[in-house]
């Protein structure tokens, strides 16, 4: 499997994990100028932007930290850009997940959801 099918497959494993534990998904693979986000669900009240993160080994780090300052600004910067473009949704707090996979193949059941992971003050 290429690495486009891994990622796909990964994002597919995370949006079904979340939708099963009550979020409702808004829209995948928001993307603008700035930046792109994963999936957008909510959750009550909640805009929840979930950040999917695979790796095959942790040889350089586990998925989590694999999410830098600057992957971070990028989010952030998206975040904004979807809010401006739907007014319904800045009614609504944000919190910033990750979806972490430390496994060759995202569907072997390692799901690592990491709710706040970080947060729009973080640099």
């Amino acid at each position: 499997m290429d690495r486009r099918a891994v990622g796909t497959a990964a994002e597919s494993v995370a949006r079904e994990h979340l939708c099963a534990r009550g979020l409702t998904l808004v829209c995948e693979n928001y993307r603008c100028r700035g930046g792109e986000l994963d999936l957008v669900l909510v959750d009550g009240d909640v805009l929840v932007i979930a950040e999917v993160r695979l790796r095959a080994s942790a040889r350089y780090g586990g998925a989590c930290e694999s999410i830098d300052w600057i992957k971070r600004r990028r989010i952030l910067h998206a975040t904004e850009h979807l809010r401006l473009r739907h007014p319904q949704l800045r009614r609504l707090r944000v919190r910033f997940d990750v979806v972490a996979f430390d496994a060759a193949t995202p569907g072997d059941g390692r799901v690592q959801w990491i709710k706040g992971a970080f947060d729009a003050c973080e640099r």
